[in-house]
Protein backbone atom coordinates (compact mmCIF):
# COMPACT_ATOMS: atom_id res chain seq x y z
CA UNK A 1 0.00 0.00 0.00
CA UNK A 2 1.25 3.48 -0.83
CA UNK A 3 1.42 5.81 2.12
CA UNK A 4 -0.38 9.10 1.52
CA UNK A 5 -2.27 7.96 -1.59
CA UNK A 6 -6.05 7.91 -1.52
CA UNK A 7 -7.96 4.74 -2.32
CA UNK A 8 -9.06 6.29 -5.61
CA UNK A 9 -5.46 7.10 -6.56
CA UNK A 10 -4.33 3.58 -5.73
CA UNK A 11 -7.15 2.06 -7.77
CA UNK A 12 -6.30 4.30 -10.71
CA UNK A 13 -2.63 3.22 -10.62
CA UNK A 14 -3.01 -0.51 -10.04
CA UNK A 15 -1.42 -2.84 -12.56
CA UNK A 16 -2.76 -6.14 -13.79
CA UNK A 17 -0.93 -9.19 -12.52
CA UNK A 18 -0.76 -12.71 -13.87
CA UNK A 19 -2.41 -15.52 -11.92
CA UNK A 20 -1.42 -19.10 -12.70
CA UNK A 21 -3.92 -21.67 -11.42
CA UNK A 22 -2.02 -24.83 -10.49
CA UNK A 23 -3.55 -26.29 -7.31
CA UNK A 24 -5.74 -29.17 -8.47
CA UNK A 25 -6.59 -30.05 -4.87
CA UNK A 26 -6.71 -28.29 -1.51
CA UNK A 27 -5.96 -29.84 1.87
CA UNK A 28 -8.40 -27.49 3.65
CA UNK A 29 -12.18 -27.56 3.38
CA UNK A 30 -13.16 -23.95 4.05
CA UNK A 31 -16.84 -23.27 4.58
CA UNK A 32 -16.67 -20.05 2.51
CA UNK A 33 -14.53 -21.32 -0.39
CA UNK A 34 -15.44 -19.63 -3.66
CA UNK A 35 -14.19 -22.71 -5.54
CA UNK A 36 -17.15 -24.90 -4.68
CA UNK A 37 -16.82 -26.97 -7.86
CA UNK A 38 -13.83 -28.98 -6.72
CA UNK A 39 -14.21 -31.54 -9.51
CA UNK A 40 -14.10 -28.75 -12.10
CA UNK A 41 -11.08 -27.18 -10.43
CA UNK A 42 -9.31 -30.53 -10.44
CA UNK A 43 -9.85 -30.95 -14.18
CA UNK A 44 -8.81 -27.37 -14.99
CA UNK A 45 -5.75 -27.07 -12.77
CA UNK A 46 -4.50 -30.58 -13.52
CA UNK A 47 -4.37 -29.48 -17.16
CA UNK A 48 -1.89 -26.71 -16.29
CA UNK A 49 1.15 -28.71 -17.34
CA UNK A 50 4.70 -27.47 -16.99
CA UNK A 51 4.68 -26.63 -20.70
CA UNK A 52 1.56 -24.48 -20.31
CA UNK A 53 2.92 -22.74 -17.23
CA UNK A 54 6.11 -21.95 -19.11
CA UNK A 55 4.08 -20.48 -22.00
CA UNK A 56 2.08 -18.27 -19.61
CA UNK A 57 5.27 -16.97 -18.03
CA UNK A 58 6.94 -16.39 -21.39
CA UNK A 59 3.95 -14.56 -22.86
CA UNK A 60 3.55 -12.21 -19.87
CA UNK A 61 7.12 -11.28 -19.07
CA UNK A 62 7.19 -7.65 -18.00
CA UNK A 63 4.13 -8.02 -15.78
CA UNK A 64 4.50 -6.51 -12.31
CA UNK A 65 3.66 -9.77 -10.53
CA UNK A 66 3.00 -13.43 -11.14
CA UNK A 67 1.00 -15.23 -8.46
CA UNK A 68 0.61 -19.01 -8.22
CA UNK A 69 -2.87 -19.65 -6.90
CA UNK A 70 -6.13 -21.66 -6.95
CA UNK A 71 -6.68 -24.73 -4.84
CA UNK A 72 -3.51 -25.21 -2.80
CA UNK A 73 -0.52 -24.41 -5.06
CA UNK A 74 2.02 -26.04 -2.74
CA UNK A 75 0.50 -29.45 -3.54
CA UNK A 76 2.29 -29.12 -6.90
CA UNK A 77 5.78 -30.57 -6.50
CA UNK A 78 7.01 -28.59 -9.51
CA UNK A 79 6.17 -25.22 -7.93
CA UNK A 80 9.85 -24.45 -7.15
CA UNK A 81 10.68 -24.99 -10.84
CA UNK A 82 7.93 -22.58 -11.89
CA UNK A 83 9.29 -19.98 -9.47
CA UNK A 84 12.80 -20.38 -10.89
CA UNK A 85 11.47 -19.84 -14.41
CA UNK A 86 9.65 -16.69 -13.34
CA UNK A 87 12.78 -15.32 -11.71
CA UNK A 88 14.87 -16.04 -14.82
CA UNK A 89 12.29 -14.24 -16.94
CA UNK A 90 12.61 -11.10 -14.82
CA UNK A 91 9.35 -10.99 -12.88
CA UNK A 92 9.87 -8.43 -10.11
CA UNK A 93 7.38 -9.99 -7.70
CA UNK A 94 6.77 -13.72 -7.52
CA UNK A 95 4.08 -14.77 -5.08
CA UNK A 96 1.87 -17.61 -3.92
CA UNK A 97 -1.57 -17.74 -2.31
CA UNK A 98 -1.44 -20.60 0.16
CA UNK A 99 -2.97 -21.95 3.35
CA UNK A 100 0.63 -22.17 4.57
CA UNK A 101 0.47 -25.71 5.83
CA UNK A 102 3.28 -27.14 3.70
CA UNK A 103 5.31 -24.03 4.46
CA UNK A 104 5.52 -25.30 8.04
CA UNK A 105 8.49 -27.29 6.71
CA UNK A 106 11.18 -24.62 6.81
CA UNK A 107 13.33 -26.41 4.22
CA UNK A 108 10.49 -26.29 1.70
CA UNK A 109 9.73 -22.62 2.40
CA UNK A 110 13.42 -21.81 2.05
CA UNK A 111 13.59 -23.69 -1.26
CA UNK A 112 10.78 -21.52 -2.65
CA UNK A 113 12.48 -18.35 -1.43
CA UNK A 114 15.82 -19.43 -2.89
CA UNK A 115 14.11 -20.14 -6.22
CA UNK A 116 12.78 -16.54 -6.25
CA UNK A 117 9.50 -16.45 -4.34
CA UNK A 118 9.51 -13.08 -2.60
CA UNK A 119 5.95 -12.65 -1.36
CA UNK A 120 3.72 -15.12 0.46
CA UNK A 121 -0.03 -14.56 0.90
CA UNK A 122 -1.09 -16.91 3.71
CA UNK A 123 -4.76 -17.58 4.50
CA UNK A 124 -5.54 -17.70 8.21
CA UNK A 125 -8.99 -17.04 9.62
CA UNK A 126 -8.63 -16.81 13.35
CA UNK A 127 -6.20 -16.34 16.20
CA UNK A 128 -7.15 -19.56 17.93
CA UNK A 129 -7.37 -23.17 16.85
CA UNK A 130 -11.09 -23.29 17.59
CA UNK A 131 -11.93 -20.24 15.49
CA UNK A 132 -9.67 -21.03 12.53
CA UNK A 133 -10.64 -24.68 12.28
CA UNK A 134 -14.34 -23.93 12.63
CA UNK A 135 -13.91 -22.25 9.23
CA UNK A 136 -11.35 -24.51 7.56
CA UNK A 137 -13.11 -27.63 8.87
CA UNK A 138 -9.71 -29.35 8.90
CA UNK A 139 -8.10 -30.74 12.09
CA UNK A 140 -4.60 -29.45 12.91
CA UNK A 141 -4.72 -26.87 10.12
CA UNK A 142 -4.23 -24.04 12.62
CA UNK A 143 -0.96 -25.33 14.06
CA UNK A 144 0.46 -26.06 10.62
CA UNK A 145 -0.53 -22.66 9.20
CA UNK A 146 1.00 -20.82 12.16
CA UNK A 147 4.19 -22.84 11.72
CA UNK A 148 4.10 -21.80 8.08
CA UNK A 149 3.91 -18.14 9.11
CA UNK A 150 6.87 -18.65 11.41
CA UNK A 151 8.88 -20.28 8.60
CA UNK A 152 8.33 -17.33 6.27
CA UNK A 153 9.04 -14.85 9.08
CA UNK A 154 12.48 -16.46 9.46
CA UNK A 155 13.15 -15.78 5.78
CA UNK A 156 12.20 -12.10 5.85
CA UNK A 157 15.83 -11.08 6.29
CA UNK A 158 16.36 -12.33 2.73
CA UNK A 159 13.84 -9.85 1.33
CA UNK A 160 10.74 -12.03 1.57
CA UNK A 161 7.40 -10.34 2.37
CA UNK A 162 4.71 -11.98 4.48
CA UNK A 163 1.06 -11.00 4.00
CA UNK A 164 -2.01 -12.74 5.36
CA UNK A 165 -5.61 -12.98 4.25
CA UNK A 166 -8.41 -13.42 6.77
CA UNK A 167 -11.83 -14.01 5.23
CA UNK A 168 -14.36 -12.08 7.32
CA UNK A 169 -17.32 -14.08 8.60
CA UNK A 170 -19.86 -13.73 11.40
CA UNK A 171 -17.58 -15.90 13.53
CA UNK A 172 -14.33 -13.95 13.33
CA UNK A 173 -15.72 -10.43 12.81
CA UNK A 174 -15.71 -9.60 16.57
CA UNK A 175 -12.06 -10.68 16.85
CA UNK A 176 -10.33 -8.37 14.36
CA UNK A 177 -8.11 -6.76 16.98
CA UNK A 178 -7.04 -10.08 18.48
CA UNK A 179 -6.37 -11.55 15.04
CA UNK A 180 -4.32 -8.53 14.00
CA UNK A 181 -2.17 -8.56 17.13
CA UNK A 182 -1.66 -12.31 16.88
CA UNK A 183 -0.54 -12.13 13.25
CA UNK A 184 1.72 -9.13 13.71
CA UNK A 185 3.28 -11.00 16.62
CA UNK A 186 4.19 -13.76 14.17
CA UNK A 187 5.99 -11.36 11.84
CA UNK A 188 3.23 -10.59 9.34
CA UNK A 189 3.90 -7.41 7.33
CA UNK A 190 0.34 -6.76 6.17
CA UNK A 191 -2.88 -8.16 7.60
CA UNK A 192 -5.68 -8.18 5.03
CA UNK A 193 -9.29 -8.70 6.04
CA UNK A 194 -11.06 -10.03 2.95
CA UNK A 195 -14.82 -9.67 2.74
CA UNK A 196 -16.33 -12.83 1.27
CA UNK A 197 -17.28 -13.03 -2.34
CA UNK A 198 -20.94 -14.02 -2.33
CA UNK A 199 -20.52 -17.05 -4.55
CA UNK A 200 -19.41 -20.64 -4.20
CA UNK A 201 -19.82 -21.95 -0.67
CA UNK A 202 -20.17 -18.41 0.65
CA UNK A 203 -23.45 -18.32 -1.25
CA UNK A 204 -24.47 -21.80 -0.14
CA UNK A 205 -23.93 -20.95 3.54
CA UNK A 206 -24.70 -17.24 3.22
CA UNK A 207 -27.27 -17.06 6.01
CA UNK A 208 -24.93 -18.79 8.45
CA UNK A 209 -21.70 -16.86 7.86
CA UNK A 210 -22.11 -13.61 5.88
CA UNK A 211 -22.30 -10.41 7.99
CA UNK A 212 -23.66 -7.19 6.53
CA UNK A 213 -21.21 -4.77 4.91
CA UNK A 214 -22.11 -1.99 7.32
CA UNK A 215 -21.43 -4.30 10.28
CA UNK A 216 -18.03 -5.20 8.84
CA UNK A 217 -17.14 -1.57 8.16
CA UNK A 218 -18.20 -0.48 11.67
CA UNK A 219 -16.22 -3.27 13.32
CA UNK A 220 -13.13 -2.52 11.23
CA UNK A 221 -13.37 1.19 12.05
CA UNK A 222 -13.64 0.34 15.76
CA UNK A 223 -10.56 -1.88 15.43
CA UNK A 224 -8.60 0.93 13.73
CA UNK A 225 -9.63 3.37 16.46
CA UNK A 226 -8.60 1.03 19.28
CA UNK A 227 -5.49 -0.74 17.99
CA UNK A 228 -3.22 1.99 19.36
CA UNK A 229 -1.13 2.46 16.20
CA UNK A 230 -0.99 5.55 14.01
CA UNK A 231 -1.03 3.51 10.79
CA UNK A 232 -1.86 -0.10 11.52
CA UNK A 233 -0.82 -2.41 8.71
CA UNK A 234 -4.35 -3.76 8.29
CA UNK A 235 -6.51 -3.46 5.19
CA UNK A 236 -10.17 -4.12 4.48
CA UNK A 237 -10.69 -5.51 0.99
CA UNK A 238 -13.57 -6.30 -1.41
CA UNK A 239 -16.32 -4.24 0.16
CA UNK A 240 -18.29 -1.44 -1.55
CA UNK A 241 -16.41 1.84 -1.12
CA UNK A 242 -19.60 3.67 -0.16
CA UNK A 243 -19.78 1.59 3.04
CA UNK A 244 -16.19 2.37 4.10
CA UNK A 245 -16.06 6.13 3.57
CA UNK A 246 -15.41 6.71 7.29
CA UNK A 247 -12.39 4.39 7.33
CA UNK A 248 -8.97 6.00 6.76
CA UNK A 249 -7.96 5.74 3.12
CA UNK A 250 -4.68 4.12 4.10
CA UNK A 251 -6.54 1.10 5.45
CA UNK A 252 -8.95 0.67 2.55
CA UNK A 253 -7.78 -2.03 0.19
CA UNK A 254 -8.96 -3.56 -3.05
CA UNK A 255 -8.77 -6.78 -5.03
CA UNK A 256 -6.02 -6.50 -7.63
CA UNK A 257 -6.68 -6.72 -11.34
CA UNK A 258 -5.47 -9.99 -12.77
CA UNK A 259 -5.68 -12.31 -15.73
CA UNK A 260 -5.41 -16.08 -15.84
CA UNK A 261 -6.05 -18.95 -18.22
CA UNK A 262 -8.56 -21.81 -18.10
CA UNK A 263 -8.79 -24.78 -20.40
CA UNK A 264 -11.42 -24.30 -23.10
CA UNK A 265 -13.97 -26.73 -21.69
CA UNK A 266 -13.89 -25.06 -18.25
CA UNK A 267 -13.76 -21.40 -19.31
CA UNK A 268 -16.87 -19.75 -17.83
CA UNK A 269 -17.44 -17.25 -20.63
CA UNK A 270 -20.15 -16.62 -23.23
CA UNK A 271 -19.52 -18.59 -26.42
CA UNK A 272 -18.57 -15.55 -28.49
CA UNK A 273 -16.14 -14.27 -25.88
CA UNK A 274 -14.64 -17.74 -25.43
CA UNK A 275 -13.91 -17.90 -29.16
CA UNK A 276 -12.25 -14.48 -29.07
CA UNK A 277 -10.08 -15.41 -26.11
CA UNK A 278 -8.77 -18.75 -27.38
CA UNK A 279 -5.00 -18.89 -27.50
CA UNK A 280 -2.86 -20.34 -30.25
CA UNK A 281 0.59 -21.81 -30.66
CA UNK A 282 1.97 -23.16 -27.39
CA UNK A 283 -1.10 -21.73 -25.64
CA UNK A 284 -3.52 -23.79 -27.70
CA UNK A 285 -6.36 -25.18 -25.62
CA UNK A 286 -6.32 -22.24 -23.18
CA UNK A 287 -8.70 -19.29 -22.88
CA UNK A 288 -7.82 -15.92 -21.38
CA UNK A 289 -9.95 -14.88 -18.38
CA UNK A 290 -9.81 -11.54 -16.56
CA UNK A 291 -11.17 -10.75 -13.12
CA UNK A 292 -13.78 -8.44 -14.62
CA UNK A 293 -15.04 -11.33 -16.78
CA UNK A 294 -15.82 -13.26 -13.62
CA UNK A 295 -17.11 -10.37 -11.52
CA UNK A 296 -19.17 -8.40 -14.03
CA UNK A 297 -21.67 -11.20 -14.45
CA UNK A 298 -22.13 -11.56 -10.69
CA UNK A 299 -22.09 -7.91 -9.55
CA UNK A 300 -24.61 -5.16 -10.08
CA UNK A 301 -25.18 -1.43 -9.66
CA UNK A 302 -28.38 0.58 -9.36
CA UNK A 303 -29.21 3.95 -10.90
CA UNK A 304 -28.36 5.85 -7.69
CA UNK A 305 -24.76 4.63 -7.91
CA UNK A 306 -24.11 7.08 -10.75
CA UNK A 307 -24.20 9.98 -8.26
CA UNK A 308 -21.54 8.45 -5.99
CA UNK A 309 -18.03 9.84 -6.06
CA UNK A 310 -16.72 6.26 -6.23
CA UNK A 311 -18.86 5.21 -9.19
CA UNK A 312 -15.97 5.06 -11.65
CA UNK A 313 -13.87 2.87 -9.38
CA UNK A 314 -16.69 0.78 -7.90
CA UNK A 315 -17.22 -2.67 -9.38
CA UNK A 316 -20.72 -3.03 -7.98
CA UNK A 317 -22.25 -5.29 -5.35
CA UNK A 318 -22.62 -9.06 -5.48
CA UNK A 319 -26.10 -9.92 -6.75
CA UNK A 320 -26.28 -12.78 -4.27
CA UNK A 321 -25.70 -10.21 -1.50
CA UNK A 322 -28.40 -7.72 -2.53
CA UNK A 323 -30.79 -10.63 -3.06
CA UNK A 324 -30.57 -11.26 0.70
CA UNK A 325 -29.89 -7.83 2.19
CA UNK A 326 -31.12 -5.37 -0.42
CA UNK A 327 -29.56 -2.00 -1.28
CA UNK A 328 -30.30 0.08 1.84
CA UNK A 329 -26.70 -0.05 3.09
CA UNK A 330 -25.26 1.28 -0.15
CA UNK A 331 -25.78 5.03 0.16
CA UNK A 332 -24.03 7.03 -2.57
CA UNK A 333 -21.26 9.30 -1.29
CA UNK A 334 -21.99 12.63 -2.95
CA UNK A 335 -19.28 15.23 -2.79
CA UNK A 336 -20.44 18.59 -1.50
CA UNK A 337 -19.54 21.33 -3.98
CA UNK A 338 -17.02 23.75 -2.58
CA UNK A 339 -18.61 27.19 -2.31
CA UNK A 340 -16.72 29.86 -4.18
CA UNK A 341 -15.14 32.45 -1.94
CA UNK A 342 -16.62 35.95 -1.89
CA UNK A 343 -14.59 38.42 -3.92
CA UNK A 344 -12.30 40.54 -1.74
CA UNK A 345 -13.43 44.05 -0.91
CA UNK A 346 -11.67 46.67 -3.01
CA UNK A 347 -8.62 48.07 -1.28
CA UNK A 348 -8.97 51.64 -0.04
CA UNK A 349 -6.05 53.96 -0.45
CA UNK A 350 -5.94 55.64 2.93
CA UNK A 351 -3.79 58.44 1.57
CA UNK A 352 -6.59 59.40 -0.85
CA UNK A 353 -9.21 59.87 1.82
Amino acid sequence: MTSGATIVERLERQQERLHISIGAVCNNNCVFCMEEDRDGRYVNNSAMTAERVRWMLDSHRGAEEVCFTSGEPTTRNDLPDFVSWAKALGYRRISVMSNGRRLSHLAYAAALAKAGMNRFYISIHGHTKKLHESLTRTPDSFEQTVMGLDSIAKLKRFGVELHTSTVVTDRNLPHMLDIYRFLRGHGVDQVVFNVMQANGRANTFFEQIFPKYTEIAAQFRSFIDNVGEEKPMAFLVDIPLCTTDKIPDFNRGYVEKYRHFDVEEKANLPDTTREERKQSGRGKGLVLITRSDLDDAERDKRAECASCKYDRQCEGVWKNYTRRYGWDEMTPIVETPVASASPPSPAIDAAAE
